[in-house]
């Protein structure tokens, strides 16, 4: 495994699983996979509902707590509730997470960023996220809020590679998780030539050179799977180095294209969107 030092020190592992769109009997066996992989960093959120399995999925592995890196996330709706971090803890049944990200910049962004640095200085998380944030709004809160920001996690792939973002985060030397790290599954990135060429050279899937340019090029990468297989072959990426040749060509296919574009429709409906308390 290789790490990522956030700004504030701690250490991050640069690859795990991710818990959206999967149900909760799936969540808790795909966390007790993962962890029996290998995998130290297991990233949920309130709106995928799978905390509790998540929770009992870290439980049933054995592996302790303290080897674990565990990445929550605050939906808009309870950002201004006091509770939240505390009935987020209770879900995930824990005593801490390591980041804890607002999940989207609706318009009350700025009250949850202040329940955050609470629950910070109250050793209930330790680093803090922003999720789905632009490079305009992470400013803000680099220059505006008391604790500063140590990740954000978008939307990041060959074919959008955040290089614009990125330029403003090695600033202030923050972290980039990257969802959607191979497209949306699309087949058309995922079989580009040059993944294919460089899979046939390394014995490595297209997908796993893929995951290996993220790692190189700084970027934690967290896919989702309900396939143990599938899980292990992700981590299975720490054994090979692209050459500075290799990163070039991949850097080529870049065509600035986003698979996700909220509305400001769809912005506003996050924070009347209801969250149901997963089982």
């Amino acid at each position: 495994m290789e790490y990522f030092t956030l700004n504030n020190g701690y250490k991050m592992p640069m690859a795990g699983i991710g818990t959206f769109m999967i149900s909760p009997a799936d969540a808790e066996v795909a966390v007790e996979s993962a962890l029996a992989s290998g995998a130290r960093l297991i990233d949920t959120a309130n709106a995928y509902m799978n905390e509790s399995a998540t929770g009992r999925g870290i439980k049933k592995s054995g592996v302790p707590r303290e080897e674990i890196f565990l990445v929550s996330k605050l939906w808009p709706t309870v950002y201004e509730k006091e509770t939240a971090v505390d009935e987020m803890l209770k879900r995930l049944d824990t005593d801490y997470v390591d980041v804890l990200f607002l999940h989207q910049p609706t318009d009350n962004w700025r009250e949850g960023y202040k329940n955050i640095e609470k629950a910070v200085k109250e050793g209930k998380v330790r680093s803090i996220g922003l999720s789905n944030f632009s490079a305009e709004e992470v400013q803000e809160a680099i220059d505006t809020m008391e604790i500063k920001p140590q990740l954000v996690q978008v939307e990041a792939h060959p074919y959008y590679p955040q290089t614009e973002l990125k330029k403003k985060l090695a600033e202030t030397k923050m972290g980039l998780m990257a969802w959607s790290p191979i497209g949306h599954g699309d087949k058309n990135l995922i079989n580009e030539p040059v993944f294919t060429e460089l899979a046939k050279k390394y014995g490595k899937s297209n997908v796993q050179i893929i995951l290996r340019w993220h790692v190189q090029s700084g970027n934690v990468v967290f896919p989702g799977s309900r396939n143990p297989d599938h899980i292990k072959d992700n981590f299975d990426i720490f054994d090979f180095t692209l050459t500075e040749d290799e990163m070039a060509e991949i850097a080529k296919v870049d065509k600035n294209v986003r698979y996700y574009n909220a509305t400001p429709e769809l912005v506003a409906s996050y924070k009347t969107m209801e969250l149901k308390e997963d089982i």
